[in-house]
């Protein structure tokens, strides 16, 4: 089993937003959306669905910018 960054995608509230990809990047998503789907059961998402939970991942993951944040955080408590 192939060992993901993203679990399944919760079925939320549709919000529209504008944005323009690089073909290779759609393509991307497209191919981790088939993927996900196999490894979670479920069918496959729309690859823009994808693009919240890699951006909240991405964030909860970056060590800088939780370091940077706590700072910023303890800075405005002072």
């Amino acid at each position: 089993m192939t060992k993901l960054k993203l679990g399944p995608i919760a079925d939320d509230k549709a919000v529209k937003i504008a944005l323009e990809l690089p073909a290779a990047l759609h393509r991307d998503l497209t191919a981790y959306a088939a993927v996900l789907a196999r490894e979670t059961g479920q069918p496959t998402a729309d690859p823009m669905k994808l693009i919240v939970p890699m951006l909240e991942r991405f964030i909860a993951t970056d060590r800088g910018f939780a370091k940077a944040r706590r700072k910023n955080e303890s800075a405005g408590n002072n």
